[in-house]
């Protein structure tokens, strides 16, 4: 009588590609770019070297698919919690306090971010793809406050790196201090100095 299999599945393609991106997200965070190598994404992940630059031909590919695909997740989650309505500064309340949510539950993630959002190993056009098209419904609410008289009339493009400071400001306090994460006091001075940075005068 043949014994039953106790083999485990041959992960597809997608499950590969998958779980190195999994892997070099945990290896990226805790040991740096610099001191993380492909072999040992590789082999946290299972899978072979070989299959590694199969789906990202170096370990800088891999780190602009990786931002991108967080940027990509973060922005959905964005898109499901937030619904416009008529009041501008209730629509970026939402926007504000959805993405501090997602920070929130995905602080490894927000990490990455803290660690890379900046540096200099992430392509100039891979950061205008993430902040221009990606998380392009940001600027069209700053460009409606601008024609509403409540936004500021500075340039889109500072502004849009100015929120990205804030945010990355404001998720960094919440995840040093997770119990202030809930503390509705703490979250919505949190948006207020968002708002306050970009309000006309």
């Amino acid at each position: 009588m043949n014994k039953p299999s106790t083999a485990q599945p041959i992960k597809t393609m997608t499950d590969k590609r998958q779980a190195i991106l999994d892997t070099a997200l945990a290896l990226f965070v805790s040991q740096g770019f610099h001191g993380t190598s492909t072999a040992s994404i590789a082999k946290q992940a299972g899978v072979a070297t070989g299959t590694l630059f199969h789906h990202f031909p170096s370990k800088e590919a891999l780190m602009e698919s990786l931002f991108l695909n967080i940027k990509q997740e973060f922005a959905d989650a964005l898109l499901l919690n937030t619904h416009k309505g008529s009041d501008l500064k209730h629509n970026a309340l939402q926007l504000w306090q959805s993405a501090i949510d997602w920070s929130l539950d995905n602080p490894v993630k927000q990490l990455f971010f803290q660690q890379y959002s900046m540096s200099p190993m992430i392509a100039a056009k891979v950061r205008d793809q993430a902040m221009n098209s990606i998380l392009g419904f940001i600027s069209e609410l700053i460009k409606q406050g601008q024609m509403m008289g409540l936004i500021a009339h500075y340039p889109v493009e500072l502004m849009l790196e100015n929120c990205h400071g804030q945010y990355l400001a404001a998720t960094r306090f919440f995840i040093d201090n997770p119990h202030l994460g809930t503390d509705r006091t703490y979250r919505d001075a949190s948006f207020e100095l968002f708002w306050k940075a970009m309000q006309a005068d």
